[in-house]
């Protein structure tokens, strides 16, 4: 069977579902961290940290030889650290006498799948023949949601039937995936983002332009919008709602990553209807109330409603961005996706980890902590304004 580039595509799709396991199971985990190994929230809060900045200094340095080297030696390379990644979660934490340590090699060896991943399967989709490159973007994108989803759901069953002592037994299963994705990656074409003779913008031009800088404040603020309320929705639901496990991770994650994809396919369905533009401002303001919500509701169900409400308002931003940055710079090519995954993950990495800090100071109550990053969508509203600025006079 020959494959085409319809196959790329859906490696792509799976290439974001990697993604969401790698940033998403361990958060799952991190109460059972803390009771079994003994770890303090604050130290638990620098794993997610840990995991985006290393993600954040690969799109770094991928923006200089992901070119050179090739997008699918690159990719390969993805998915193998993934796998190891999480491999050695299932080992590293009983080798070292400080269980951390051995965490945080995992999550920093999975983390540079992470990020060449994010690096990497935007351009490829970009560059496959067809158009509507929008709703494409809004499609790929939404396959990190449905991962996400079904880590959740998938690993809430496991945990249920066969216990949360047994989570290192799903982590070889989880690491499955991103094998299997490798081998796929292996035989699909893929294509440049270039035209053929076509140089891209180096990265001292791109650092020149002011729209770049607009851009890179978008794509921050869209990585700790969503991850500041994604990564602490499990913990949140069981310490601050009072919920069990199993209903704080379905009840907070999942409604987070439902509502998130479903943003994205819709958009990825009827993205023609609606500006884009507007579609964000819509999407920021609505990220602002359920920050609001979640942090001052007592009230589980109202907790919940602002988990569900903050995916469905996160999730254009991401893809949103990407599509903006793509018609507005021309040539932009790797260099430009790179760096704005490189905001995406400070963003992503910063964000949580802010959240964790500030609710450390409040006596551990994430929902303060939640609402203290209220920044984060106001600083969106902020870039949102300077990119209309920005725009050409009609």
């Amino acid at each position: 069977m020959k494959l085409q580039y319809k196959h790329t595509i859906y490696a792509c799709f799976i290439g974001y579902i990697v993604q969401a396991i790698i940033n998403n199971f361990v958060p799952l985990l991190f109460l059972t961290f803390q009771s079994q190994y003994g770890i303090s929230l604050q130290r638990i809060a620098l794993l997610t940290g840990l995991n985006f900045g290393i993600q954040l200094v690969v799109d770094l340095l991928s923006a200089g030889f992901a070119d050179r080297i090739g997008y699918r030696s690159c990719v390969l390379c993805a998915h193998v650290f993934a796998a190891a990644g999480l491999i050695g979660l299932t080992v590293l934490p009983e080798i070292f006498a400080d269980p951390y340590i051995g965490i945080c090699l995992s999550v920093a060896v999975y983390a540079v799948g992470g990020g060449l991943i994010e690096v990497l399967v935007s351009p490829i989709v970009e560059a496959c023949p067809g158009d509507e490159k929008e709703k494409a973007m809004s499609m790929l994108h939404s396959f990190y949601c449905w991962g996400h989803v079904g880590v959740v759901i998938l690993s809430t069953l496991f945990f249920t039937v066969f216990g949360i002592s047994n989570w290192k037994i799903l982590a070889l299963v989880w690491a499955l995936v991103p094998l299997f994705n490798c081998f796929l990656f292996a035989k699909v074409p893929i294509a440049s983002l270039l035209e053929e003779g076509e140089k891209g913008l180096t990265i001292g031009e791109l650092v020149r332009m002011k729209r770049f800088w607009i851009f890179m404040l978008l794509m921050a603020c869209a990585g700790s919008c969503e991850q500041a309320v994604s990564q602490w929705a499990s913990a949140y639901a069981e310490s601050g709602l009072q919920v069990s496990k199993t209903v704080g991770d379905l009840a907070g994650p999942l409604l987070f990553a439902a509502f998130m994809g479903s943003s994205r396919l819709l958009y990825g369905k009827f993205g023609e209807k609606i500006p884009l533009e507007k579609f964000m401002w819509i999407s920021g303001i609505l990220c602002l109330c359920s920050y609001m919500l979640i942090g001052l509701s007592t009230v589980p169900a109202l907790g919940f409603v602002g988990c569900a409400l903050c995916g469905l308002s996160v999730g254009i931003l991401w893809p949103g961005t990407f599509s903006l940055g793509a018609k507005g710079i021309a040539r932009g090519g790797t260099a430009m996706f790179a760096l704005f995954a490189l905001a995406g993950d400070l963003g992503c990495s910063g964000g949580p980890t802010y959240v964790g800090f500030m609710a450390e100071r409040f006596g551990g109550a994430l929902n303060l902590g939640i609402l203290a990053g209220i920044v984060f969508p106001i600083l969106l509203l902020i870039g949102l304004f300077l990119y209309h600025r920005s725009q050409p006079q009609q």
